[in-house]
């Protein structure tokens, strides 16, 4: 997910105020923004859930490490693991080169592509079959970026929120929304009152890769994760989170 970078430059110029290395503490600080269901959000207990949380301390564990994964606000997220506060970021992060010339990443662990879901009763095979009619996406987001350079001759209408773009989906308001896979594959296959209406129509074929975020230069800690990466892949844990969060 292409979220904002507005805290990036603040993460640059906490790097250099380190306070401490929090690697050498019994558990590990995961940072997580759970405002994005179901890669992380909050349960009605207030925990942070998802995705993420679960991969994360799956990774942690093949990797003899133990986590902590804490509420942490977007907006501050770049800056806290780049001063040390918190040891990871797991929160949906893509891969960019602006992104790896501030921090170390892990192996990429998921690859999002952008996914239009349509009613179930609705048939469209790509961009070109939604001439004429409506696509709903969330602004800022990805998926409003690759519908415009399709060109397809669709109208895009923008939301606050995806939820609010599913809404009207279900509601015959517009004929399609386009989001990041994560998301799409929840609302088709997971969550209530929508995955018995809703399917995925398609999807493109340019992805975005999603790495666990690291402060530069811990080059110990992003090497136990990565080999906490693939033994979560080499012993089918991967496949059971998927289907658990993203109905895969």
């Amino acid at each position: 997910m292409m979220r904002t970078l507005r805290a990036l430059l603040f993460a640059l110029v906490a790097g250099g105020m380190l306070c401490g290395n929090a690697l050498a503490a019994d558990k590990l600080i995961v940072a997580s923004d759970p405002t994005w269901p179901p890669i992380e959000f909050l349960d009605a207990q207030k925990n942070v859930v998802g995705f993420d949380p679960d991969y994360i301390t799956a990774v942690a564990k093949e990797a003899g490490l133990s986590v902590e994964v804490r509420n942490i606000a977007w907006d501050g997220i770049f800056a806290g693991v780049g001063a040390g506060t918190y040891d990871i970021v797991a929160s949906g992060v893509s891969i960019t080169p602006e992104r790896e010339k501030a921090f170390d990443f892990t192996i990429p662990y998921y690859t999002v592509h952008q996914i239009v879901v349509t009613r179930k009763a609705d048939s469209y095979a790509d961009f070109a079959s939604l001439k004429g009619k409506t696509i709903g996406g969330q602004i800022g987001n990805t998926g409003i970026r690759v519908a415009e350079k399709a060109k397809s001759g669709a109208t895009i209408k923008e939301y606050d929120d995806v939820g609010l773009a599913m809404q009207d989906l279900l509601n015959n308001r517009i004929d399609a929304v386009i989001c990041d896979s994560p998301v799409a594959l929840y609302y088709a296959n997971k969550k209530e009152g929508f995955n018995d209406k809703l399917r995925i129509a398609f999807h493109t074929p340019e992805g975005e890769s999603f790495g666990f975020v690291v402060r530069k230069g811990r080059k110990d800690l992003v090497e136990k994760l990565n080999k906490g990466i693939e033994a979560v892949r080499a012993k089918g844990i991967e496949k059971e989170l998927l289907a658990k969060w993203l109905g895969e």
